[in-house]
């Protein structure tokens, strides 16, 4: 069983950072190195959105429009840990962010991921 942990939320002003990181455990092999990793955002009341994804095996990388540019994703396999480098931040990207982990094929879906952290709380304030 794969289990993800999130850490490193909490609140920032507009225009600070903040780095997110998803620890995973739950295979004898890093997961981070045969996982796609991504990262999804909730907000109250919202849809879950698609934010950012690393691919497995390689380090293309997807990003969200909205992200684009002011976001990084990386990960470190010895550490089996995804990192998301938030810069520039607005309250518009306040929400609960949760990583997820899938074999598959990467995707903006929600509901093509199998395995999900619990999630950890932004809030950035205007």
């Amino acid at each position: 069983q794969v289990r993800l942990v999130e850490s490193g939320g909490g609140l920032v002003q507009a225009g600070g950072s903040l780095r997110l990181s998803c620890a995973a455990s739950g295979r004898t092999v890093s997961i981070t190195s045969i996982y796609n990793i991504a990262w999804f955002r909730q907000a109250p009341g919202k849809e879950r959105e698609f934010v950012t994804a690393i691919m497995w095996g390689r380090d293309t990388t997807f990003y969200a429009d909205s992200v684009k540019g002011r976001f990084t994703i990386s990960r470190d396999n010895a550490k089996n840990t995804v990192y998301l480098q938030m810069n520039s931040l607005k309250p518009e990207d306040t929400a609960v962010y949760y990583c997820a982990a899938d074999q598959g094929r990467v995707t903006t879906r929600h509901y093509d991921y199998d395995y999900w952290g619990q999630g950890t709380q932004v809030t950035v304030s205007s």
